[in-house]
């Protein structure tokens, strides 16, 4: 029977008592007239398709806005009807919504340009209002619903991959367990039809051989409860065949090995009575250990609220059982439907319950390229995460994988920096344990501690690798000043001389560099002698016949333009990064000595974080020509010709060595840095690729002191 716009209206008005009869049906004959002559893939009139839409919307008891929504998301796509037509008759509420339903178009699955825009404009639309993706996932599951009406086998396939991408996890997000089962198990059948069968074939066998079918565990379990005086409602069902087969896949079990085919979800009067329920339960049967999930006191990210547990049940059946509220349950099936109170239009106040969709849109502004937005945005979405806690009951999210390392650097990073080891749920372990869900993590940590460098390739996420990283660096760097130090003051004892400050700035500024501290950083690293130091200085004092050589200034850059340079001021190029054209770089002004040049990941510039007023923003005005120094550090095996390889494949690839330094040696491999000169960053790659082809060579990369 036809849905009409009274029809409509009185469906409505039964729980949204702000639906006016006139509006509805405003929006009603709209949307008839402008899909007149329109017909879907099956030959039915199109218009059936918006009006099936807004009646499920309707079941799902949404507001009337989010049904006039419904009604119109096509007309703007599909007729000449514009967005300021819609504007003028129903206002801006609908205008902004229909908006942000037709500038979705179906996605590719190749996720090319104009895909991923599509999918940017949809987490776009979504920030402002989550109606939005609540239309369109009623969209698409009428569309799956109806998709037999489409001939072409390929394109059907297409729409369901699309489908369990993109649109299932999104209403799994969102909480609305009803349109994701029912998308994923239409989709599997259009997908995989024979697979499908064989499951509901090997499902109906089982259940006929069972001597306890659903029915009598259902009565069984009722009975249980009300003998303990807890009033509930049971009921039983077969999982889906995709959830069987995904499971199958995932856990590389055959069916017979599945312990939890029949589900059976008990629905009680509140909380208290969720916990008696699974202690009555546990009592009499067994429980299979690891199976438990409270989700009530953790809820998932989506919101959804509820008791697992895994059992052996009436007759030695392995069952599982779902125990939460009636609101509980209205909010698993329709998610954040469930939670819409149409008088006030907004989710964002119920604070971090989904933060998930925030971080989309974070992610939608950091990422300039579509393909890598999409990339960050389905790892974000289909990702599984781990939900842990701190001693404090500090809810900490981490990926799929993190360990104690990860959490350490979640907390904070100066808890990672001093961490000396962890306890997991009160037991001491290793750093490196994998975090589980419910876990509470307490990180031990000591003043003397200090993170591993190892820990680099063991930790999953960014924000650890790159503390770790930098906390390394800083190390490094101060280790390479106490040795300068050190070395210098020892030659000054051996030629009876003072160390000051003031004598040393002739030094800094013939090298160009940015002050003391650099000065004794180069000597520490081996690039600067501490006599040449002495000997540029006191040349008249050396003996003659032990007369040290004077100290050359390093070969000079040849001059290039830096756009964005101060007029008249002299340019340096850091000996700590060695920039070279190609690469992204920055300027620190020092009053007397002029522009030095640094590659913007440099580490030298985290001690001018404070400091603004010395930053300048520079760029390299053209790639010519003139020649730069880079750096290599490269391990090769030890064995006769390897290093004339190396040499000779630099010469080749028209690289000047200026410098080879052994920095270690072993039975089987030779380390090295080389100084060579080239004439950019694609330069030096080249030479890197070049280089890693030879048998010799072990590793090869981009130096930076």
């Amino acid at each position: 029977m036809s849905l009409t716009a009274s029809k409509l209206y009185k469906k409505i008005s039964q729980y949204d008592n702000l639906v006016s009869y006139e509006t509805i049906k405003k929006a009603y004959n709209l949307s008839k007239k402008a899909h007149a002559n329109q017909f879907r893939g099956s030959g039915e009139k199109y218009f059936t398709h918006p009006l099936a839409v807004a009646d499920y919307l309707i079941q799902m008891k949404l507001d009337s806005s989010t049904i006039i929504t419904a009604l119109l998301h096509d007309v703007v796509e599909d007729s000449e009807i514009t967005l300021e037509n819609i504007k003028d008759e129903f206002g801006i509420e609908i205008s902004k919504l229909v908006d942000g339903v037709t500038k979705l178009s179906k996605l590719d699955l190749k996720f090319g340009f104009a895909q991923a825009e599509n999918f940017r404009k949809l987490l776009l639309a979504s920030s402002d209002d989550i109606r939005v993706l609540l239309v369109k996932l009623a969209d698409r599951l009428h569309n799956i619903r109806t998709i037999n009406g489409i001939k072409n086998n390929n394109k059907r396939a297409k729409i369901c991959y699309e489908t369990l991408e993109i649109f299932a996890p999104l209403a799994e997000r969102l909480g609305i367990n009803a349109i994701q089962r029912e998308l994923e198990d239409r989709c599997f059948a259009v997908l995989k039809p024979e697979t499908r069968d064989s499951i509901l074939k090997r499902l109906k066998l089982i259940y006929s051989q069972d001597e306890l079918n659903i029915p009598h565990i259902t009565k069984e379990i009722q009975t249980l409860l009300k003998k303990n005086n807890i009033k509930s409602h049971v009921t039983g069902r077969i999982k889906s065949s995709y959830s069987i087969w995904k499971k199958m896949q995932y856990k590389n079990l055959s069916m017979d090995q599945l312990s939890d085919i029949m589900a059976f979800r008990v629905i009680v009067d509140n909380v208290t009575n969720c916990y008696k329920s699974i202690g009555i339960l546990h009592q009499e049967y067994t429980a299979i250990m690891g199976r438990f999930k409270d989700y009530i006191s953790a809820p998932k990210r989506n919101g959804y609220q509820s008791l697992h547990s895994s059992l052996i049940g009436p007759k030695k059946t392995r069952i599982e059982v779902q125990i939460r509220t009636s609101v509980m349950n209205e909010f698993a099936l329709n998610g954040v439907a469930a939670h819409w109170i149409y008088k006030e239009g907004a989710y964002w106040s119920e604070g971090l319950k989904y933060k998930w969709v925030r971080e989309l849109i974070q992610i939608i502004e950091e990422s300039n390229e579509p393909e890598e937005f999409l990339e960050n945005t389905k790892l974000e979405m289909y990702n599984d995460q781990v939900f842990c806690f701190t001693p404090k009951g500090n809810l900490i999210i981490l990926p799929k994988g993190a360990n104690a390392v990860d959490f350490s650097y979640a907390v904070h990073s100066e808890v990672g920096n001093s961490a000396v080891g962890v306890k997991i749920n009160n037991k001491n372990r290793l750093m490196t344990t994998e975090i589980k869900n419910g876990d509470q993590v307490e990180i031990l940590t000591s003043k003397s501690g200090f993170p591993d460098p190892k820990w680099i390739e063991i930790c999953i996420t960014g924000k650890a690798k790159s503390a770790i990283k930098r906390f390394i660096r800083k190390q490094e760097i101060k280790e390479f000043l106490q040795l300068g130090t050190a070395l210098l003051q020892k030659e000054y004892r051996q030629q009876n001389k003072r160390m000051h400050e003031k004598s040393l700035s002739r030094v800094i500024n013939e090298f160009g560099l940015l002050d003391l501290e650099e000065l004794l950083i180069e000597i520490g690293k081996g690039n600067i002698k501490s006599r040449e130091v002495l000997s540029f200085l006191y040349p008249e004092k050396q003996n003659a016949k032990h007369k040290l050589p004077v100290l050359k200034k390093p070969h000079k850059q040849k001059s290039m333009k830096i756009k964005g340079a101060i007029s008249g001021m002299a340019i340096h190029y850091a000996h700590c990064c060695h920039p070279l054209p190609g690469e992204r770089i920055v300027g620190i002004v020092t009053t007397g000595k002029g522009i030095t040049v640094h590659a913007l990941d440099c580490f030298a510039l985290e001690k001018f974080n404070d400091m603004p007023e010395v930053w300048l923003e520079i760029s390299w005005d053209r790639e010519g020509e003139s020649f730069h120094r880079g750096s290599l550090v490269t391990v090769l095996s030890n064995e006769p010709g390897s290093l004339a390889d190396i040499t000779k494949i630099i010469s080749v690839n028209d690289g000047n060595i200026s410098n080879i330094q052994v920095v270690s040696r072993s039975l089987d491999y030779y380390k090295f840095n080389i100084d060579l000169e080239v004439r950019n960053l694609n330069h030096l790659n080249q030479i890197i690729v070049a280089m890693r082809l030879s048998q010799f060579v072990e590793s090869v990369e981009r130096g930076k002191d």
